[in-house]
């Protein structure tokens, strides 16, 4: 949404106890791919497949960005998950359940869990965490990835940012600054997980990766696929949409 943005999309030296020093070339970098995926605002809509090794499925939702602060999705595929929707206003998170008609507000405490069931979070689907402000960036050198030159970051959290990793580290196309690869830690430094940007190309005004696959690399076989349907960049969206009103009424919508 936030494919994703989706979406997208991370100085402590990890393990030394020694803070790196500020590298303004590399947090340049990371802003310029994040504005790219993000815009100022923008709408669109999802296709999303959950991959394990006994079975496979597949969901669509809308959804809605403002910045950094706020998000909406709504779920409209499959029948049964029809006119769930999530809200997040800075820090703070909502979820409506049409089947009990309730609305439930989500802790920072369930940020690292499950969404719908995926191998995304709470935090990936509405952007709880910025990689531009809660983290250092470090550019750690170039190299060429799938046959394209590309920047190779680390992204560490700063101490007083409230955030699930403990290490991102990223590689970004040099041309224009589009992601094409993404590997998650945890505080101990395991790789958690690895997120792959494919089928670049232009849709909403934009060159960006349409398809994002998310490997877990703590159960092998299981990964779930975005596909970016379509986008729009920079389209006012009315107030209304980030409402909790409008949690219950956006099931109407098609």
């Amino acid at each position: 949404m936030k494919a994703l943005s989706m979406a997208f999309w991370l100085v402590l030296i990890l393990g030394s106890g020694v803070i790196a020093q500020p590298d303004d070339r590399a947090t340049e970098i990371i802003r310029r791919a994040d504005e790219l995926l993000r815009g100022k605002t923008q709408q669109g809509t999802y296709k999303m497949m959950v991959i394990r090794p006994e079975w496979q499925r597949t969901m669509r939702f809308k959804f809605w960005s403002e910045g950094t602060e706020k998000s909406f999705i709504l779920i409209l595929e499959p029948a049964k998950e029809r006119g769930i929707t999530f809200l997040k206003i800075k820090n703070e998170m909502w979820n409506y359940i049409p089947r009990i008609n309730r609305i439930i507000k989500i802790p920072p405490s369930m940020m690292l869990q499950s969404w719908m069931g995926s191998d995304f979070t709470n935090d990936d689907l509405v952007k709880e965490s910025n990689v531009v402000e809660d983290y250092r960036h470090q550019l750690l050198g170039e190299e060429v990835l799938e046959g394209e030159p590309a920047y190779k970051l680390e992204l560490t959290p700063k101490a007083e940012s409230a955030v699930v990793w403990g290490k991102i580290v990223e590689w970004i196309r040099k041309k224009d600054y589009v992601p094409l690869r993404a590997e998650y830690y945890n505080e101990r430094g395991e790789r958690i997980r690895i997120m792959l940007f494919k089928d670049i190309k232009r849709m909403g005004g934009r060159v960006i990766p349409t398809r994002m696959e998310l490997l877990n690399e703590k159960k092998p076989g299981n990964r779930t696929v975005l596909v970016l349907e379509n986008v729009v960049f920079d389209r006012p969206i009315p107030r209304s949409v980030f409402t909790m009103t409008f949690l219950k009424r956006a099931r109407s919508l098609r």
